[in-house]
Order: C-alpha cells, then sequence, then structure tokens
C-alpha cells in the first residue's frame, strides 16, 4: 500500500491540473467544451480514487476535508456518469478544490513533502 503523501501528493496534483484547465475559462465555454469537461472529470476521479485509498486514521485525523464527499463525486462520474450535474461539477472546480488543495499542500508541507 502506497503512504497517504503520495495519494495526498495525487490530490494536489489532480487539483493543480483542473485550476490550470480551468484558469481563465467561465462557465458557459466550460459548458460547451466537452474535452475540457472530460478533462476536468477525469481528474476529479483520481482526486476521489486518491482521498478513497488515504487510511482511515489520517482521515479521522483530517476530518476538516469532507472524505466522503470527494470520494462520493468520484463514484457518481464512474458509476453514475448520466447523473451529473455540469453546473455542480464547475461550481466545486471554482470553489472546492481551490481549498481542497489548500488544505492538502499544508498537510503534505506538515508531512515534510
Amino acid at each position: 500500500m502506497r503512504p497517504d503523501a503520495l495519494y495526498l501528493r495525487d490530490i494536489a496534483e489532480a487539483s493543480a491540473a483542473i485550476e490550470r484547465f480551468i484558469g481563465t475559462v467561465d462557465e458557459a465555454r466550460f459548458r460547451a467544451d466537452e474535452l475540457l469537461q472530460a478533462a476536468v472529470l477525469q481528474k476529479l476521479t483520481v482526486i476521489g480514487e486518491a482521498a478513497a485509498r488515504i487510511s482511515r486514521d489520517f482521515k479521522e485525523a483530517h476530518a476538516a476535508i469532507e472524505w466522503r464527499t470527494v470520494v462520493g463525486l468520484r463514484n457518481v462520474a464512474v458509476h453514475e456518469y448520466f447523473a451529473i450535474s455540469w453546473s455542480t461539477i464547475w461550481s466545486t472546480c471554482r470553489d472546492d478544490v481551490p481549498a481542497l488543495r489548500e488544505l492538502v499542500e499544508t498537510e503534505l508541507r506538515a508531512l515534510g513533502d
């Protein structure tokens, strides 16, 4: 099993990619760009998969991160893709992903990574 720090790094890197992908894009362009949507959704899936694999002890010690919600979005993207709300994905990317990245990078620094 990989150490938690590697999963946290996966989350940080995927979050950074999402921020780069949507950096100067508005919601209308995002909703019209199938390739951009696919790229963002793939990175959200990476985030959710990494979050699912982080140890229970780490999750309990870092309850400020809504681990269930992060993993839940991955499950929708993978198993219920027909139910994806692109406006929810957009707001998640604009609001939640940067906040998650900040929390994860803080933890990485604390771990000396």
